[in-house]
């Protein structure tokens, strides 16, 4: 039988060579090198240890360290520490630094604009490398959870209306359980009095979020928007998983190479009202010549307004897009396939009395419904569409025991009243028309095109490759930061594959 030399696995000292470990061409070797040409400089505002204290690691170490874990999908500081001890290509990059996992943490949660500051540096490289083109800018976002249960999210109507029941209900409890054991029977004591205790703390948590959150929050509508009591700058957004308590991470990406140029996170799941501060932000990046594109989320005829004015070169798509190119005529298909996650099949329409069936009044004073009730005018001049209309509104009174409500209403058992829209006339060309117009030509087909080519790939390595899944920290300053260092991630991870290229 033939004989094997034995492989001996127990622990033991080796030799390494550090610098060895770091190999030319990959990421962890571009990164030790392109932070050490930083300046990080905007760190040292966080220590006041210059006379006194004990000595801090140094912001390079901790940058690494962070970032070589980001990319391969270790999040938790705790995680990090970890491999700071273990892994050889961590010990190499921080040359055998143990940094704890809290000082980890607290270096990732307060160093947000010092890492804006590293951003803007390591853009100013991949410039002068020539890997930003600033032909195109494509803008896009993705919803990701943060550290905050949906479960605590609400009005304030609704947090006082949840604190009242939870007060009601362990009173409930306690008198029911003193009339047990006034009866002589057993209940379990500990269980009883640990569950009215628990109602209560959560009621008197809620009594104080209240009483330090006097105004509900509202939106740039004016709008009521529901308040977290665990991260009140995180929101509640739907996405085609369910709804989720969290952020938005914007990105900015140039079509040339791919590199994020601006990185931004946000706590509304409305990203119309993010496009105008999104784009003044990179103004120092973009040309005068630079294609801005996004999709039907940013569109709204205020944007396109803002950006005539500002003279910027923009693609805005809307929500009927793909409805008038004929490439998508056959979409339909897929959509009408069952999904697990959520059926897109499109809901049968409920056919109501149409605006045609009302008859309007020579004088435009007032309308008569198909059930001969009058109708009255409550808007002239409004704008539907590209069109100018006038809005006809039922009293109550008219409303209420008509026969024909089922014929009227979309949802007789929930709308109390009819009201009806009769256009008049096309309204002036509006800055949404005159987008469809571009948008539709074959140039502006071709060109916005590009958009889904060069920011999707972006989100399919950070979310996919990189295993960013979700933010692990509370507060949008501090969502802000890990969004940026993510992005940093990517922006590096180019610059490297471009030299190695090169």
């Amino acid at each position: 039988m033939a004989r094997y030399k034995v492989i001996d696995m127990s622990p033991r000292l080796l030799p390494v060579d550090l610098d060895a470990q770091l190999v030319p061409g990959s990421f962890a070797h571009a990164l030790h090198h392109l932070v050490d040409q930083l300046d990080l400089s905007a760190f040292d505002a966080r220590y006041r240890n210059d006379a006194t204290g004990a000595t801090a690691y140094a912001p390079s170490i901790l940058l690494k360290t962070v970032l070589l874990a980001y990319s391969q999908g270790q999040v938790s500081s705790r995680c990090i520490e970890r491999a700071c001890r273990d892994n050889v290509l961590f010990i190499a990059l921080t040359g055998d630094a143990k940094p704890h996992f809290t000082t980890i943490a607290d270096f990732v949660s307060r160093s947000r604009d010092a890492i804006a500051a590293v951003f803007a540096q390591v853009l100013a490289i991949l410039g002068k490398e020539g890997l930003i083109g600033r032909e195109m800018f494509a803008i896009d976002g993705v919803k990701l959870p943060s550290n905050a249960s949906k479960h605590r999210s609400g009005t304030r109507a609704e947090f006082l209306a949840r604190g009242r029941k939870l007060e009601h209900a362990a009173k409930q409890m306690l008198d029911r359980h003193h009339a047990n054991d006034a009866s002589g029977r057993e209940v379990c004591e500990d269980t009883v009095t640990a569950r009215i205790e628990r109602m209560r703390d959560e009621a008197s948590k809620i009594r104080s979020w209240l009483a330090s959150n006097p105004e509900d929050r509202t939106g740039s509508r004016g709008c009521v928007r529901k308040s977290n009591r665990i991260d009140n700058e995180s929101a509640k957004m739907a996405t085609d998983k369910g709804v989720i308590q969290g952020y938005c991470g914007v990105a900015v990406v140039d079509a040339a190479h791919q590199v994020i140029v601006n990185a931004s996170a946000h706590g509304t799941g409305s990203e119309q009202e993010l496009l105008v501060p999104i784009i003044d932000a990179c103004a120092s990046q973009r040309a005068t010549s630079t294609l801005i594109t996004a999709d039907a989320g940013y569109h709204s005829e205020a944007n396109l307004s803002a950006l005539s004015e500002r003279g910027i070169d923009a693609l805005i798509a809307d929500g009927q897009m793909r409805r008038r190119d004929e490439r998508f005529a056959e979409q339909a298909k897929h959509t009408a396939k069952p999904d697990p996650l959520h059926d897109k099949s499109a809901k049968a329409k409920t056919g109501v009395f149409a605006a045609n069936r009302f008859t309007v009044a020579e004088d435009h004073s007032h309308a008569i419904c198909p059930a001969g009730q009058r109708l009255y005018r409550n808007g002239k001049g409004c704008n539907v569409g590209t069109y100018t209309a006038i809005k006809f509104r039922a009293p109550q009174s008219a409303c209420a025991n008509c026969a024909l409500r089922s014929q009227c209403l979309r949802k007789p058992e929930t709308t109390k009243v009819r009201q009806v829209a009769v256009l008049t006339r096309k309204s002036t060309q509006t800055h949404t028309e005159r987008m469809r117009q571009r948008i539709d030509s074959e140039p502006g087909r071709e060109r916005y095109g590009q958009r889904f080519a060069t920011v999707e790939p972006v989100f399919g390595n950070l979310r996919h490759n990189k295993g960013l899944n979700r933010f692990t920290l509370r507060g949008q300053d501090k969502v802000d930061g890990q969004w940026k260092l993510f992005a940093l991630v990517h922006n590096i991870e180019k610059w490297a594959n471009y030299r190695k290229a090169a």
